[in-house]
């Protein structure tokens, strides 16, 4: 983690198991999440543990060595906001690293574990901007927007 430690127990347990995400890890999601805890990023929308854990399956079938690095934690009372960038490589595309930027909003539930987890991030900058067709005219199309 590039920030230090966080004092928060609950907050270094969640950057622990993002900063040491990994296929096997997987199966302790349980010990992260509420069994009902809520997950939404631009591509998703899902309620429960067991639909996470899909969410993350398909980034590691669909991306080589994907990790995450957190930078900055917030936390009052029950919310924690966290800001941290996710390296990967693309199996197809593009070669080389890549990185996107984002931020996590969760809300712990009573017992430490994430009740709520929002990620927010550009997907169209950080990610269509990126692939060869598309991301040309992505890019045309905010230079279009912006003129």
């Amino acid at each position: 983690m590039s920030a230090a430690r966080h004092a928060d127990p609950r907050v270094q347990r969640l950057v622990d198991a993002f900063e040491q995400l990994s296929p096997a890890a997987l199966a302790r999601l349980d010990e992260i999440y509420t069994p009902d805890a809520a997950f939404k990023d631009p591509f998703n929308e899902v309620r429960g543990v067991a639909a996470i854990r899909a969410i993350f399956e398909h980034m590691f079938r669909t991306l080589d060595a994907p990790r995450f690095v957190v930078h900055e934690a917030v936390v009052q009372d029950e919310q924690c906001f966290l800001t941290w960038d996710m390296h990967y490589r693309m199996k197809r595309f593009v070669r080389g690293e890549q990185l996107i930027r984002g931020a996590t909003h969760v809300r712990f539930a009573a017992d430490g574990r994430v009740a709520l987890h929002r990620d927010y991030w550009d997907a169209a900058e950080e990610l269509y901007e990126k692939l060869p067709a598309l991301g040309a005219a992505m890019r045309w199309l905010r230079r279009r927007a912006a003129s």
